[in-house]
């Protein structure tokens, strides 16, 4: 049985129709952000988010990272084998995320796409859910914006309905992770919080508390100085979560690690 700290329970419609109810990560909640691999969580912190692959933070709320529009390091050889059609191709060859060059997008353009895409996304979801996560963030939505104007947002944001569906259907709360272009199609769609990277830096942050309220976690990163984090800290670190983060989100035994909060 998972066992969550001063979390808020909300009804939401899932796209099935039923009502479900998921637990939202507690509002302004300390966030220890740890996607560069496990480590104990920092004193005070509330909310975890943790790779798939890891088991989540005992007595925390837990968040699972999924990559949800491309394709994970160091899985592209299966991807190929296995479901080469669903890639992103332009003129035949692959589309690669810049920042990220060994991601390939995934190709969300067709609805048949999407109904695979949604079934293999879908076993992450489940394992997060059996893990014992309380809900899962699916990252890079915006992949249509490195997508050579072969994907627009209205067919991630398909995609992103039917995976909100599947984790509402196994108890998990999801998140709409970056795009703030999206206004309320990420809420309609489905999504119930936010994670906004370096919305302070890019005077993004109200359009995502316009749409969720005080169920934003932000973060902002070390290699863009500090005078970014501190003006998010005296603009929201009240109201939402604000963590500042070294770049490669590295364990608290690394080199580089920088984990601080408001």
């Amino acid at each position: 049985m998972r066992r969550v700290l001063l979390i808020a329970v909300v009804l939401i419609s899932a796209c099935g129709g039923d009502d479900d109810e998921v637990a939202l990560p507690p509002a302004g909640g300390r966030v220890d952000y740890q996607l560069g691999g496990a480590h104990p969580p920092a004193d005070g912190a509330e909310i975890v988010v943790r790779d798939v692959t890891a088991e989540p933070a005992p007595d925390r709320y837990g968040v699972c990272y999924v990559n949800a529009f491309q394709t994970q390091p160091g899985t592209l050889d299966r991807w190929l084998a296995e479901h080469g059609e669903l890639l992103l191709r332009d003129d035949g060859e692959l589309v690669t995320d810049p920042d990220w060059p060994d991601e390939v997008l995934l190709d969300t353009s067709t609805e048949a796409n999407r109904t695979a895409l949604a079934e293999i996304a879908g076993r992450d979801l489940s394992r997060c859910a059996e893990a014992g996560f309380d809900a899962v963030e699916p990252d890079n939505l915006d992949s249509w914006t490195r997508s050579h104007g072969l994907l627009d947002d209205g067919d991630n944001v398909a995609l992103a309905a039917l995976l909100a569906e599947r984790a509402h259907d196994h108890g998990l709360a999801i998140a709409q992770k970056n795009a703030p272009e999206l206004g309320e199609a990420g809420r309609d769609a489905g999504l119930d919080f936010a994670v906004a990277e370096e919305c302070e830096v890019h005077a993004e942050c109200d359009a995502y508390t316009e749409v969720y309220g005080r169920h934003v976690i932000e973060i902002e990163y070390t290699d863009n100085g500090r005078d970014a984090f501190a003006a998010a800290c005296a603009a929201r670190g009240d109201d939402i979560s604000v963590l500042l983060r070294d770049r490669d989100v590295v364990r608290a035994d690394a080199a580089g690690y920088v984990s601080e909060w408001c």
